[in-house]
């Protein structure tokens, strides 16, 4: 069996390649556990992230791996803000708007937009929101993946999150595709108010993103692959976005 240290070795060097990006400020930790690798530590952003767990599976030689990977939130943000904030962002987002918006303090339910018996009804759903030490989980169940995954990324979006865990269910359920990724983000490139979603393309083959077109600053093109690394059921992202100042 391979030694944690060795495997983390290799992805740290295949990380740096890739990226052109070292972590020498970030402390990165693996070890193995009756054969499942856990990988835990701070990365500065969602980007490092995935491209850490995709590289970890690629030399962990399939073992099954636990991630404890959290991003940095500079400056941290209480639980309770934090659940506050991703409710508000959630129910202001258009496509949720016939969804039902709850939260879950200290173990409690609480209702924050409609009515539990609404959840059932067609057209609506239901998004739970818990947080715990910058973690926020999602819970409920939406119409479709695009749904799940804007979701997923909205909680991203708020200031202070160092995870998400993406628990919602699909009603009724779908297949998962490159077609579906492709819907999901330009639903997410409009959703984003920094973007002008037009100007955007998007590829996506075997689960990896290629974006282009073209945007003004950098800062619009950098906040584009950030949202698409957001996305769930991801294999990578690839920036040809140009900038025409």
């Amino acid at each position: 069996m391979q030694r944690s240290d060795t495997v983390l070795t290799q992805v740290m060097a295949a990380f740096e390649h890739e990226s052109h990006r070292k972590l020498h400020n970030h402390s990165i930790h693996m070890s193995f556990d009756g054969g499942t690798l856990t990988v835990a530590g701070e990365v500065p952003d969602i980007a490092s992230k995935k491209r850490l767990l995709r590289l970890t599976q690629t030399h962990s030689e399939g073992k099954p791996l636990v991630d404890q990977l959290r991003v940095t939130a500079n400056p941290p943000v209480r639980d309770g803000e934090l659940r506050t904030h991703v409710c508000e962002r959630l129910a202001q987002a258009v496509d949720f708007r016939n969804c039902v918006i709850c939260a879950r303090v200290k173990g409690q339910l609480e209702v924050l937009r409609g009515t539990m018996d609404q959840a059932g009804e067609d057209g609506s759903g239901v998004l739970e929101v818990t947080v715990e030490d910058g973690v926020v989980t999602l819970t409920g169940q939406v119409i479709s993946l695009s749904h799940r995954r804007l979701a997923g990324v909205i909680a991203w979006w708020v200031g202070g999150c160092r995870d998400v865990v993406n628990l919602l269910e699909l009603v009724p359920a779908e297949a998962d595709g490159d077609d579906e990724i492709i819907e999901a983000l330009h639903l997410v490139l409009e959703t984003d108010p920094r973007l002008r979603a037009e100007q955007i393309t998007v590829n996506v083959k075997d689960h990896r993103i290629t974006l282009g077109g073209w945007v003004a600053t950098e800062a619009e093109s950098r906040q584009a692959e950030q949202d698409a690394w957001c996305l769930d059921a991801i294999e990578g992202v690839v920036n040809r976005i140009e900038v025409r100042a």
